[in-house]
């Protein structure tokens, strides 16, 4: 079995009295979907925000490829390799669709955010983004204002700008989320795609069951803040504990 490339180890955080991550330790491989599951107020976004460094940990660490990342901010994780889809809060809205994912891509090549005079003296990275806009099936709408955009279409820009900065962990909370029933597979295809190299790793947050039978390798039940499930998606759905807080919540999943 490959090493690690993400692990947390007893991470917690507490908000005042409240203990929203309780001491979670999991690790996560190269070449492995894991689905994060539990009812609202889990503490599953909570978790997400403790990888990627939005909020700082009270107790516990996280590593990344063996390195202490812990102390690092949301910026030097992405650095590393940490990529997350934040729904919609990393897209340029009065940008174009090309512009929003060829600063993704001219990033990823370090050459900073300058708009204009890098841009044009690297067809090549044109062409990359151009690659990105026709995997998410939106290379049509390539000159069109983001503001302008349809929700779906939105949801299909972020996917498409995280994965034109090429991060070695991928991480999507809810990436189907208001996506009308025609735009879904599209997604999901993606996160297929992403899935089948063995080099990345990916970390989902998803409510909808069809899409977590789809693609999980492994799900992880948080409830309360704590992790109380941890393998393959049959056997932990069969557990009596994930049946009582899991599924009994009908209505969150």
């Amino acid at each position: 079995m490959s090493h690690p490339s993400l692990a947390t180890h007893d991470l917690t955080i507490r908000f005042g009295g409240h203990v929203a991550v309780n001491g979670v330790s999991a690790a996560f491989r190269p070449g492995e979907l894991t689905v994060i599951v539990g009812p609202n107020g889990a503490g599953k976004t909570t978790f997400f925000n403790l990888i990627s460094g939005q909020l700082p940990a009270s107790a516990g660490q996280v590593q990344l490829f063996g390195e202490d990342i812990t102390a690092l901010s949301a910026a030097g994780r992405a650095r590393r390799g940490i990529g997350r889809a934040f729904q919609l809060t990393n897209l340029f809205p009065h940008l174009s669709v090309m512009e929003n994912v060829r600063l993704a891509v001219q990033a990823r090549a370090g050459l900073g955010l300058n708009m204009w005079s890098i841009w044009f003296q690297h067809r090549e990275l044109i062409e990359k983004a151009e690659y990105y806009l026709e995997r998410v099936a939106l290379i049509g709408r390539r000159d069109q204002a983001v503001a302008a955009l349809p929700h779906g279409d939105k949801r299909k820009l972020e996917v498409a700008i995280l994965l034109a900065l090429e991060p070695a962990v991928l991480m999507f909370d809810e990436p189907t989320a208001g996506m009308s029933v025609d735009e879904v597979p599209v997604v999901l295809d993606l996160i297929h795609q992403v899935k089948a190299d063995s080099s990345k790793t990916v970390l989902l947050v998803e409510h909808k069951m069809d899409v977590v039978r789809a693609l999980a390798d492994r799900i992880i039940v948080l409830h309360h803040g704590s992790l109380v499930a941890d393998g393959a998606p049959a056997d932990v759905m069969a557990m009596p504990i994930v049946q009582e807080a899991y599924l009994g919540v009908a209505a969150d999943v």
